[in-house]
């Protein structure tokens, strides 16, 4: 008799982490980063809250996960140190202007100034990775590069956080010109 092998109970990890991720944004983008709780995800994504509550103990640490799938690989490319920048800085840009991503990114810091917890989530899960690859391009230390990823990533919230919508192209441009003067 040929052994063969149990099928999987529920749907794979990866499609339960896209069905949810893409209704964690969807959720953020029409009820608002405190209106898209875990239940309402849960709700929109098809699942049981456990089923979130068993991958992410909190919303802050699925909204970080959902947040490091939609952004990805930060491209620095460009033949000099100034391009490799300012590809940076428009990756950011765009990805901050994703429907529901802005929201959520902001939302997620916001909750993270009093939650030791997801602080050590967002420092280490989403920071640190994006962090490493641009001090690896730049050749600058911690500090500077924590500087640069603070003054555009700050810039651009606090631009979302203001106005409703995401800083514009032209703004943008003009930004990396003032921050080239430091780091190009």
């Amino acid at each position: 008799m040929q052994a063969t092998t149990p099928p999987t109970a529920g749907r794979p990890r990866s499609d339960l982490n896209a069905t949810v991720f893409a209704a964690t944004l969807r959720s953020v983008r029409e009820l608002g980063y405190a209106g898209a709780t875990m239940d309402r995800i849960a709700t929109a994504a098809g699942v049981a809250k456990t089923t979130l509550y068993r991958r992410w103990p909190s919303k802050g640490a699925l909204i970080a996960d959902c947040l490091l799938d939609a952004f990805g690989p930060v491209p620095l490319t460009g033949a000099d140190r100034g391009e490799v920048v300012a590809s940076a800085i428009r990756w950011i840009a765009a990805k901050i202007s994703a429907p529901g991503a802005g929201a959520a990114f902001a939302g997620v810091f916001s909750d993270a100034i009093n939650d030791p917890s997801l602080r050590e989530i967002l420092s280490k899960r989403f920071q640190e990775p994006y962090r490493v690859a641009v001090q690896d391009a730049l050749g600058e230390p911690d500090d500077r590069v924590l500087l640069l990823i603070d003054v555009v990533t700050g810039t651009l919230l606090h631009r979302m956080g203001m106005t409703g919508e995401p800083m514009a192209d032209a703004d943008v441009e003009a930004m990396i010109d003032m921050v080239l003067r430091t780091f190009g």
